[in-house]
């Protein structure tokens, strides 16, 4: 009887992935907070209204739409800031929240939502409708205290 010489076949050995962490990014003004309308999330985004240049973050709330913490998801330029769904879904997912809210700002003071910021808004309601998670707001802030809420415009 003749011998069949079959090899195993090699196994490859793949690094071990680190644990994914959210954390609380920075100093939250109001912790534990709770969340009744636009104007009482725009008094934790005061510094945000500050920045010189652009920034998406995101609120992590509850299921009884307190605080349990934030993420920066975008710095941009002066006028633009980059986002991507799977960006802020994600740490919304690790941080078990139940519902977002969004914020970005306009360093130029008009808070008028441009067509990309109604564009993500409706990606992000789409993502967080097949997720799972509320979307409650996408907030314009501008430094001179005015802001937008992208729910009151009916574009969440």
């Amino acid at each position: 009887m003749a011998e069949t010489n079959v090899q195993q076949p090699e196994r490859k050995r793949y690094p071990t992935l680190p644990l994914l962490k959210v954390s609380m990014r920075g100093k939250i003004r109001e912790p534990g907070a709770y969340y009744y309308s636009s104007e009482s999330a725009v008094k934790n985004l005061r510094r945000m209204s500050r920045l010189d240049r652009e920034e998406f973050w995101i609120l992590h709330l509850n299921t009884k739409n307190r605080l349990i913490g934030y993420e920066v998801v975008s710095t941009g330029s002066l006028t633009a800031s980059v986002v991507h769904p799977r960006e802020v879904f994600k740490a919304a997912i690790l941080n078990n929240s139940n519902g977002i809210i969004c914020a970005h700002n306009h360093p130029s003071g008009d808070t008028t939502p441009s067509r990309e910021d109604i564009s993500i808004t409706k990606r992000l309601k789409e993502g967080a409708e097949i997720l799972g998670i509320r979307l409650l707001d996408h907030i314009i802030v501008a430094p001179n205290g005015r802001f937008t809420s992208m729910a009151d415009m009916g574009h969440v």
